[in-house]
């Protein structure tokens, strides 16, 4: 019979996305499910799921869900997509609005989620093996588990993984809200309670069998005060339940030959159309047209942590070499101004689109020579993967997911590293990759090489694997 995991989280696609967990969530359920596991996620229906999958949803029925003092409506939906069965938790008040977070109510909202996920089990007639559950905003599942319902004979066995994918959002709220807010009796405050307030996160960690992280090298990093803000002392005493496991990437969905998005197809084998990508994107970017140009690409949110302070610092000097510069995101208004301003000052070198398309960053990946990723911090990291994947070498800093899934070249590695979080480091390490590329014939190795990575999700879905046989035994 095969073994049975409930994810529980705030976002999978593709039904609704914000980041690197809706991928996650959306594919490495169908990876456990590919290795025997009975797969079941839990989302909120929140008002912008993708409609071309939510007209399809199946109505089961609608429970109530006490929340603290409250008792709440909740509609159950469900949907098989790919071989997993989503459940989808209605509840028009803390849902029916714009977006998923960063709402004045959030604390209660995913309250009311995290009592959901427990209370739909017997509805939905399935008890799991394994919780498993995602960043704070699934965190008070693990933790009505072992303490509302620890005593309830149908969950007195499930065990719990807790996922960390980005430890700077804890869900921290006031201690005033225990019970009137959480339902959470005072007997179990300690649970909680961290640095004075009621501290979600940590509340999981304390409940949890296991707890995970995207990425070994960031599973070592968070003991650290640099980058657990905070918790490093409560992550170092727990570190035995600690393991960091890589994420994955699509590989189907991210694939050079078979990407519409493409300006042309193609692969490891055949890489002749990744110059007709380069070419018809410098044609679209207004860029000189210039085949033997290495092209550096940078597509990220334009905020402090990226690294972005490392290239406005020496981009200038770079743009001294013979290169040209690519940029898509948004985010902070000094980096976008930054970046406008340097394009119009070397309109056919640099082009900097401050906005978000999808289809233009897939025409980026297979178009450019060199992904620019210097993170000051990063959990796991998709892009860098994204890049190999279509043949454009990564050129990241060792933190992290990036310093786990990019090897530096010399040492049989698949891209550029390099580990001080220092502007001119970074440039170095870029000069050395225009030495490389300006040797096509080691450059087209190394391309070869990135592309063949296995960034697959079968490798990090063999990880969970281990981890949950581990705990059931």
């Amino acid at each position: 019979m095969s073994r049975k995991i409930l994810f529980a989280a705030s976002e999978a696609a593709p039904f609704i996305a914000t980041g690197g967990l809706a991928e996650v969530v959306g594919s490495l359920p169908k990876a456990l499910h590919q290795l025997g596991y009975d797969v079941r996620v839990v989302l909120p229906l929140y008002r912008d799921v993708n409609q071309e999958y939510r007209q399809k949803f199946t109505f089961l029925g609608n429970i109530t869900v006490p929340v603290a003092w409250r008792n709440q409506y909740c509609g159950i939906f469900e949907y098989v997509h790919e071989g997993v069965t989503f459940y989808f938790v209605d509840n028009e008040y803390y849902f029916k609005r714009k977006g998923c977070y960063g709402h004045f109510d959030d604390g209660e909202r995913f309250a009311f989620f995290g009592r959901s996920v427990v209370e739909i089990m017997p509805a939905v007639d399935f008890f799991p093996d394994v919780l498993h559950c995602h960043d704070w905003q699934a965190a008070l599942a693990a933790i009505y588990l072992k303490t509302v319902y620890s005593g309830r004979e149908r969950y007195r066995d499930i065990k719990t993984v807790f996922t960390i994918h980005n430890i700077e959002y804890q869900g921290k709220y006031s201690m005033d809200n225990l019970q009137w807010l959480f339902g959470i009796d005072g007997y179990y405050q300690g649970v909680v309670e961290f640095d004075g307030c009621i501290n979600l996160m940590k509340g999981a960690i304390e409940c949890c069998d296991k707890f995970s992280t995207v990425s070994p090298q960031y599973a070592e990093e968070i003991k650290d005060p640099y980058y657990a803000h905070g918790l490093d002392g409560f992550i170092r005493n727990n570190a035995h339940k600690l393991c960091g496991i890589l994420n994955g990437i699509d590989t189907d969905y991210y694939n050079p030959k078979t990407d519409k998005a493409l300006f042309a197809n193609y692969d490891a084998k055949n890489l002749d159309n990744k110059a007709v990508c380069k070419q018809e994107l410098q044609r679209m970017l207004n860029l000189q047209v210039r085949p033997n140009t290495p092209i550096v690409a940078m597509i990220s949110r334009l905020v402090d942590h990226k690294g972005l302070d490392l290239v406005t610092a020496v981009i200038d000097e770079a743009l001294e070499s013979d290169m040209q510069f690519v940029l898509l995101g948004t985010g902070e208004g000094y980096y976008e101004h930054f970046f406008a301003e340097l394009a119009s000052r070397h309109p056919q070198q640099v082009a900097a689109a401050i906005t978000f398309n999808a289809q233009l960053s897939r025409q980026i990946y297979s178009g450019a020579d060199i992904f620019l990723m210097p993170s000051k911090s990063e959990p796991c990291g998709l892009s860098q993967m994204i890049a190999s994947r279509y043949g454009t070498v990564a050129l990241v800093r060792e933190t992290g997911g990036l310093k786990d899934s990019i090897l530096p070249y010399g040492n049989g590695g698949n891209g550029f590293t390099f580990s001080n979080y220092n502007a001119h480091d970074m440039l170095y390490v870029l000069r050395q990759a225009f030495d490389v590329y300006r040797n096509q014939e080691q450059w087209r190795k190394l391309v070869r090489k990135a592309m063949r990575t296995d960034f697959s999700w079968n490798a990090s879905a063999k990880g969970y694997d281990k981890l949950y046989t581990d705990l059931l035994g």
